[in-house]
């Protein structure tokens, strides 16, 4: 988990997002958003596909107009040159051109920008020290992701937009880009980032927006979001069948994997003062709190619940 402060009431809002509407073809895909975004912070925007969080980053890149509301970045419109020089994206659709090498793509976008940062820092933090002369041809997929996190650190923006960053990278690569974003914000750019990732929403931000069909339907840290589940799960190996541990009173559910059983329970302390009332032999115990993954699910399960009533 993120150790960054995550009080944002003594940070620089550097944007607002006030009512603001996009309809395409009479179909809503966002409605009434309001947002704030802050100096040196992540932001994590969640949803399933097709909530809006893509077109949501678009209207705040000025690649598509409002049809209704306001966004204001660093006092100014979406797509107007003073924002341009304060920003930089990766969004998830991107080309580039075959017969060029890192070096030469990074190089060619640093003259774009007044300021940009310096040539072996974009290296250094998106991990291409090694690689910079490959042409892209040669990538991978995870080494042509890196490569368009460095295109998008160029300028040295003051705040940085990452549409699913770390689709196609291995664990590794994964891990790399974290550190890469966690040393942004130390600097003190500010990060909107969307991810399928949960862990990765979990483990980067300082806040988090969830969307559906359009709408904030949540808003608050990591932790405040998965405080809305009160179920634990207790994890260990047993020699025990199943049905006595669905027998116990404070069980909600009990599944078995590999050699461990998992149990999901609103009172932990009770379960395991049960299982040891009943003498039942277990070994390796963990006991954990809800997972983002586990809220998001929740989340978005009352929102179809509430769209079909």
């Amino acid at each position: 988990m993120s150790t960054h402060p995550r009080n944002t009431t003594s940070r620089q809002c550097i944007g607002k997002i006030t009512q603001v509407c996009k309809s395409f073809n009479d179909k809503q895909v966002l409605s009434n958003i309001d947002l704030a975004l802050y100096q040196g912070e992540v932001l994590a925007v969640l949803g399933p596909n097709g909530a809006g969080k893509t077109t949501l980053i678009n209207t705040m890149l000025g690649k598509i107009s409002l049809s209704k509301g306001e966004i204001s970045l660093f006092g100014h419109e979406p797509g107007s040159m003073p924002v341009k020089r304060q920003i930089g994206a990766m969004l998830q659709v991107a080309g580039l051109p075959d017969m060029s090498t890192i070096k030469e793509h990074i190089q060619l976008f640093q003259a774009y920008y007044a300021n940009p940062m310096d040539y072996n820092k974009v290296l250094e933090i998106a991990g291409l020290k090694e690689i910079e002369n490959q042409y892209s041809k040669n990538l991978s997929g995870g080494q042509k992701q890196r490569l368009l996190f460095a295109l998008a650190i160029c300028g040295n923006p003051k705040l940085l937009f990452l549409d699913e960053p770390s689709v196609g990278m291995d664990i590794t690569a994964r891990k790399s880009l974290w550190r890469a974003i966690e040393m942004l914000r130390a600097q003190g750019t500010s990060i909107l980032l969307t991810t399928h990732y949960l862990e990765e929403a979990d483990q980067l931000s300082d806040r988090i927006v969830m969307i559906n069909r359009g709408r904030i339907v949540r808003e608050g840290t990591s932790d405040e979001i998965k405080s809305q589940i009160n179920t634990k799960k207790i994890r260990f190996k047993s020699p025990v069948d199943i049905q006595s541990l669905l027998a116990l009173e404070s069980v909600d559910k009990a599944s078995k994997t590999s050699n461990y059983y998992e149990l999901e329970s609103k009172c932990a302390e009770k379960t395991l003062s049960e299982i040891i009332g009943k003498q039942i032999i277990i070994e390796d115990l963990t006991v954990t709190g809800a997972a983002l993954e586990d809220a998001f699910e929740l989340i978005n399960g009352q929102e179809k619940i509430t769209e079909a009533a």
